[in-house]
């Protein structure tokens, strides 16, 4: 068992409750998944970039990536429907904890001139999303064998009902908020 699912169930589940008064212990918020987001647009001329992503996203999450097509077609892009642009992972159970546990403990303290997460990038029913730079920031990342620097989205869906419930159990979690 992860040690953020542990501290969950001994010390955020008590504090919740305690802060938030709930009656019942079900209706406590808790994490529901965690969905990491690459876009790659420059794909359309280099599949290989995509294949390099996916690989990479399959080390930093320890998952396989779902490959996600064009929905549309875009003339001016040169895009067509169907085309390779991105991949995506899931993270649900106990790989969700242990990523969060990296994300947090590892991969955000070596971003450069870091000085706290926003609290503006809750989406109003209790989800957090934050966008990373580069990829290099997770330790599983050789630099060697990086040929482009990628971005990706974080997106962290909590069953909170509102912004400043989901912002104080991220909180616990130990999300570097700034103040």
């Amino acid at each position: 068992m992860s040690r953020l699912k542990v501290r969950y169930a001994k010390e955020i589940i008590p504090a919740m409750g305690k802060e938030y008064g709930y009656k019942n212990v079900m209706a406590i918020p808790k994490l529901e998944k965690i969905v990491i987001n690459i876009g790659l647009g420059e794909a359309i001329q280099n599949s290989k970039l995509l294949d390099n992503a996916a690989d990479e996203l399959s080390l930093i999450t320890g998952q396989k990536p779902v490959i996600t097509r064009a929905k549309k077609s875009i003339a001016s892009f040169k895009l067509r429907q169907g085309m390779p642009i991105g991949c995506s992972v899931t993270l649900r159970g106990e790989r969700m904890y242990e990523f969060l546990d990296r994300l947090v403990n590892t991969a955000l303290p070596r971003v450069r001139d870091f000085r706290g997460l926003s609290t503006k990038s809750f989406d109003g029913r209790g989800n957090y999303t934050l966008g990373l730079r580069d990829q290099l920031i997770f330790p599983e990342i050789d630099y060697a064998r990086v040929s482009k620097i990628k971005g990706m989205n974080i997106c962290v869906v909590t069953t909170a009902k509102t912004d400043d419930e989901a912002r104080t159990l991220l909180r616990l979690f130990g999300m570097p908020f700034r103040n």
